[in-house]
């Protein structure tokens, strides 16, 4: 075991909305909290997030997703029993249950008794000809430049991907000045919310679902690109092209849950496409298959922020009635965050999270 090894009750690794709550919670029943973040500052993608929520009270509806991020990460930083640290990121989970943090050049261990993954999930990428010319970016990239530097990325942009964030993002490089020629679907549906969605048509946007990128064009960097129909089966209809001259493709083409601490941690991982990809089997407390490794946010599966906050709050409320903190309304708390998940992924728009679950919940 090194020599530099600190014991900790709790480590939560991610600083997003799922990892700020978990950490909260569990505070609140007294367990002290290590908070260890990547980023300078807490919150995910909440920072960048501009528009409102959509929902009840108690998923920060009508407020805007910068100021909840600011808001929790506010109470995180005040609390007495949590530790944040910023700019710091986990590196290693070992055998032994230490995890290895480097912070500003310098490497140390924690030993936590007890470990709640909030790693959040990456980009998807899309392949085609020529993807790989400067002016290709993800949404998620654009939407940082724009929204927390206040950087133009372009002035011209074809987003791929009409789900929320491809959608939301469009609305925003629009606000921001930006001309958007189109929003590309491959589905043959959009995935955002109408209300999102009716923005961009409102501002004269097309979207083209069952559409894909045939290839992108260009000299030293990106000047157009073409797109063409897909078929029933998914395959493209030559003579259906569309040319577009733009000087960047923004990319919403889903995330990917970031599963390597859960997997160095011997979790176990199956692939559920519903979630995003490789996830891991968990109870209905978050707990993974690893005795003491909790999930929670898009680790767990790609869903939305709200959803990320309430299985963080759940995480934590767990993680800390492993170690004994249990407080005097556990389980009318537990039941009340439960529900809460429950409404979330009620109706047509949870179905495919339903499913997703339903392959990886265990016990």
């Amino acid at each position: 075991m090194p020599q530099n090894i600190r014991f900790v009750e709790i480590a939560v690794a991610g600083g997003g909305p799922a990892g700020l709550c978990a950490a909260l919670e569990a505070a609140a029943a007294g367990a002290r909290v290590v908070l260890i973040d990547r980023n300078e500052k807490p919150g995910g993608q909440l920072v960048k997030q501009t528009h409102r929520f959509f929902g009840s009270r108690a998923h920060h509806a009508s407020e805007r997703g910068v100021n909840i991020a600011r808001e929790i990460a506010g109470a995180a930083a005040a609390h007495p029993n949590i530790e944040v640290m910023s700019a710091a990121t986990v590196f290693g989970f070992y055998e032994d249950g230490v995890l290895g943090v480097e912070q500003a050049g310098r490497i140390f261990y924690l030993k936590p008794s007890r470990v709640i993954v909030a790693t959040g999930a990456a980009e998807k990428s899309l392949a085609f000809p020529n993807n790989d010319l400067p002016g290709i970016y993800g949404a998620g990239a654009v939407q940082t430049m724009v929204n927390v530097y206040g950087v133009l990325p372009c002035r011209r942009v074809l987003m791929v991907g009409a789900g929320n964030i491809g959608v939301i993002v469009s609305y925003q490089l629009l606000q921001a000045g930006v001309a958007v020629a189109a929003i590309v679907e491959a589905a043959p549906r959009i995935g955002a919310y109408w209300v999102h969605a009716a923005k961009v048509r409102r501002a004269g946007v097309p979207i083209y679902t069952g559409h894909t990128v045939k290839r992108a064009y260009g000299e030293r960097e990106l000047a157009g690109a073409i797109i063409w129909q897909l078929d029933e089966n998914g395959q493209p209809v030559p003579g259906t092209e569309k040319d577009f001259a733009v000087d960047t493709i923004c990319l919403s083409v889903g995330l990917s849950p970031l599963v390597e601490l859960l997997a160095q941690a011997g979790c176990r991982l199956v692939y559920a496409p519903q979630l995003g990809g490789h996830v891991p089997v968990r109870n209905a407390e978050l707990e993974t298959s690893m005795p003491g490794v909790y999930v929670a946010g898009d680790a767990a599966g790609v869903e939305e922020a709200s959803a990320a906050m309430v299985e963080g709050a759940l995480a934590g409320l767990h993680a800390a009635r492993g170690l004994g903190y249990v407080q005097p309304d556990f389980e009318s708390r537990r039941a009340a965050l439960q529900q809460q998940l429950h409404s979330l992924r009620s109706g047509p728009a949870g179905e495919k999270i339903r499913a997703g679950l339903a392959q990886v919940l265990a016990g």
